[in-house]
């Protein structure tokens, strides 16, 4: 193992503060609730995007709004890296508590200023620009609820069942994907097209911005992690938490570009299927509204199930071990679920296919957590978690929406998806290996 693996193990350093903890759950259900709340504000406007392409962002034909709209869903993860920056390493100064607080509150603005938004044809083209300024506060803030969560979530649990409760945390994007996905459903099956276009869009935003109090006051409740406690109580540790993305970009920098690397190709599978897949069944595949956001809830309800399930055998078999088995399969079906989705283009198939694709993301991202948090020290940890997800979610995944949308209208292949996913779950799968051996283990491990 190389020295530079070995000096940050963060187990051996900081696993029995953890470990000496018996009941996480209030915790973890804290911090659960705040972080689905957060990803259901996140996800709605993707499954929203024709419409208020169509409101915000008018152009002389449907596909330039539809790209406009989407490469705005894109625009929020640009600015993600900064969130991680900020919001990371405010978790390893102040703690994870202080970090997931500010979080939320962020975000509850920048949804605030979408359900409230005026239109293009009422006020111009200040209207994009509001629609703009608010991705932007809700990517700042997702940047950094990755990291104080994951870290908040393993740094409660025992040291044996990191990879089960830090899953929650992608089990809990599930249940964001089933609440964004089930408010559309309803919505688009309630309403006229004429009455979705009008307000009730707004409708959906607005549920997010309501319940966002209610996940405020949640995590204002919880303790600080015993970790956390531990290093802010040491003055040595103290000193060097004052710049921990130095630590990061200088001292971890290997570990992160292949934590990158990691997280790349789950990213973009995830965001194929899970957020850009309603829009693709309404367009491509030309499966009614209603029917494609279903699609979408089965989706997130696998995943929210299935999550904590990988975990546990990460636990058990080695994340490594879970994880190259979850790439290789992702990278094998990609190919062969699209084909299925465009030969039967029907909403049965739509819903096998989505059935299949919760848990290939499930298989991926309920080990990659706690498989992160096992690779940064306490000290770097939400810095370390937060940057290497959230790099690897704006290049691979946020732009995924706009990048397939334009390989379809260039080669004019549906299929083009598929391709995408195949190539980012060959860049997860070199990278796993690489980390692997760096860290002494095998895929096998």
């Amino acid at each position: 193992m190389s020295a530079e693996f070995e000096s940050s193990s963060p187990l051996s350093a900081t696993a029995s503060p953890a470990a000496k903890r018996k009941n996480p759950w209030k915790e973890i259900c804290a911090a659960s609730i705040g972080n689905a709340l957060e990803f259901y504000d996140l996800l709605i406007y993707g499954y929203f995007a024709v419409v208020i392409g169509k409101l915000f962002f008018p152009a002389q034909d449907e596909t330039t709004s539809l790209l406009l709209s989407v490469g705005t869903f894109g625009i929020s993860f640009v600015i993600r890296p900064l969130g991680a920056i900020v919001l990371g390493s405010y978790a390893d100064r102040a703690g994870r508590k202080a970090s997931l607080t500010a979080s939320i509150l962020i975000m509850m603005v920048g949804t605030a200023m979408i359900a409230f938004a005026p239109t293009y044809a009422q006020i111009g083209i200040a209207s994009p620009l509001i629609i703009i300024v608010a991705r932007l506060l809700q990517g700042f803030s997702t940047g950094g609820e990755f990291g104080a969560a994951t870290a908040f979530m393993v740094e409660h649990a025992d040291a044996k069942r990191r990879g089960f409760f830090a899953s929650w945390q992608l089990s809990t994007q599930g249940l964001a994907t089933v609440l964004a996905a089930g408010v559309s459903a309803l919505l688009s099956y309630n309403l006229t097209d004429a009455q979705l276009n009008d307000w009730g869009w707004r409708v959906a935003f607005c549920f997010g911005l309501l319940v966002g109090p209610v996940g405020l006051y949640i995590r204002s409740q919880i303790d600080e992690t015993p970790e956390f406690k531990k290093i802010a109580a040491d003055a040595a540790v103290a000193k060097a938490e004052k710049s921990p993305l130095m630590l990061v970009l200088v001292r971890d920098r290997v570990k992160l570009l292949l934590a990158i690397g990691v997280v790349a190709g789950a990213t973009a599978f995830n965001y194929v299927h899970k957020l850009y897949m309603p829009t693709y069944a309404l367009k491509q595949l030309h499966i009614p509204a209603t029917s494609s956001f279903i699609g979408a809830l089965i989706t997130g309800l696998v995943l929210m199930l299935t999550a904590p399930v990988f975990g546990t055998l990460s636990d058990r078999y080695g994340r490594f071990r879970v994880l190259t088995i979850a790439m290789l399969s992702i990278g094998l079906t990609s190919y062969p679920l699209f084909m299925l989705l465009n030969t039967w283009p029907t909403v049965t198939t739509l819903i096998a296919v989505q059935g299949i694709v919760g848990v290939l993301i499930a298989a991926c991202l309920g080990p990659i957590p706690a498989m992160l948090s096992d690779i940064f020290p306490t000290q770097t940890r939400g810095t370390g978690l937060a940057l290497s997800y959230n790099f690897s979610v704006t290049l691979f995944g946020g732009f995924s929406p706009l990048i397939v949308t334009w390989m379809i209208a260039a080669t004019e292949n549906k299929m083009a998806p598929s391709f995408y996913v195949m190539a980012t779950a060959l860049i997860s799968l070199v990278a796993v290996i690489v980390l692997g051996r760096r860290m002494g283990r095998n895929p096998a491990q």
